[in-house]
């Protein structure tokens, strides 16, 4: 019985995936496994399915999903070997790359099914935009640029690379708890973990805060947040959240990362202290959070802003960011890789701007 790998883009809507399952079903294919990656683009569906002799072919597959509601569809020839369990191909192939680390770019081919893999550079740009590449950056100047002929890479396959590279492969220093940060006029920032004792801090930030920076972050003038707020804040099971400190010791900005249910998924949100805008405060946490995000394994970061709030909106897409059109007129989704690579399609008009 022949087996394929099909790989189809959904919208994350309640009771597509079960279209997509009945449409396979429909053509007599029976489904051995599923994987739900994320994309900049949206949600990727992989399924590795087994159909009988004389049956459904690529093409008649790829019409199926489509008629489902499937997108960007592509369906390739598996092998049995594929058959066994991600979480322990990986475990045995980190353990292969800790044993033999002049083998990265086998390992990496053999982690993201590569058809080709090779030394490169990460400053070299030939394939930019090309879904097919990824370069997987290594440090020192080194990098493996793999290619894949069928199946573009998406943002979670990059993740997973970038995970064994640094499971498998010397350890760097443990960053600490709390660092300083230096802005463009030269003013250095602390910026660490947020704490309980900070609820009355985090008051008087607020307060300083104009109407509308209030706004453009809660989208109404909130006052300051509750203190069970605070305390969710606090709770790593909500995701972290970031206080940066100015030279006097009062609170300037906060910055999250929030856990949402889309696996790799969190959401960014800021809020800056108006006398601190314009300074690279909000740009040097949203890269630390970027760093921070990429260290935990998350895969995108989205962040929801008033369509009015051009600011929020060219700092992400400056790093890299596609905003997205949401059901509310007045507001637009931006969805940032945590790798820091550009989404495909990723708005160059917006790049460039360095005044948040």
């Amino acid at each position: 019985m022949p087996l394929f790998r099909i790989r189809t883009e959904i919208e994350d809507r309640p009771g597509r995936l079960a279209l997509l399952t009945a449409a396979l079903a429909g053509r007599g294919a029976n489904i051995l496994s599923l994987s739900v990656q994320v994309d900049t683009c949206g949600v990727v569906d992989e399924f590795l399915v087994d159909v009988p002799s004389g049956a459904a072919g690529p093409r008649e597959l790829a019409e199926a999903l489509a008629a489902a509601g499937g997108a960007r569809t592509a369906v390739r020839p598996a092998r049995p070997h594929e058959l066994v369990d991600e979480p322990t191909r990986a475990l045995v192939l980190a353990s292969r790359l800790r044993a033999e680390p002049h083998a990265v770019p086998e390992v990496l081919a053999e982690l993201l099914r590569a058809d080709e893999s090779a030394w490169a550079r990460p400053s070299d740009h030939a394939d930019a935009g090309d879904e097919h590449v990824l370069t997987v950056p290594l440090g020192h100047g080194r990098a493996v640029r793999l290619r894949r002929y069928g199946l573009p890479f998406t943002a979670t396959e990059a993740a997973r690379a970038d995970a064994l590279v640094r499971a498998a492969l010397p350890a760097e220093p443990p960053r600490p708890a709390s660092r300083r940060l230096p802005l463009r006029d030269g003013t250095h920032v602390t910026v660490r973990p947020i704490e309980r004792r900070d609820a009355g801090a985090i008051r008087a930030l607020h307060e300083r805060c104009s109407l509308d920076s209030r706004r453009m972050r809660y989208f109404s003038p909130k006052p300051y947040p509750p203190p069970r707020a605070i305390e969710r804040f606090c709770d790593p099971a909500h995701g972290l959240t970031l206080v940066a400190e100015g030279p006097d010791g009062s609170l300037l900005a906060l910055a999250h990362l929030i856990h949402v249910l889309d696996p790799g998924v969190a959401e960014l949100a800021f809020l800056v202290e108006d006398g601190w805008q314009g300074r690279g405060l909000g740009r040097a946490l949203a890269e630390l959070l970027l760093t921070l995000a990429r260290e935990r394994g998350l895969v995108e970061l989205r962040a929801t802003a008033l369509s009015e709030n051009v600011r929020m909106r060219r700092l992400l897409t400056s790093l890299g960011g596609r905003t997205r059109r949401t059901e509310e007129p007045s507001i637009v989704e931006i969805r940032l890789r945590a790798d820091g690579r550009p989404a495909p399609g990723a708005l160059a008009g917006w790049r460039g701007d360095r005044h948040l």
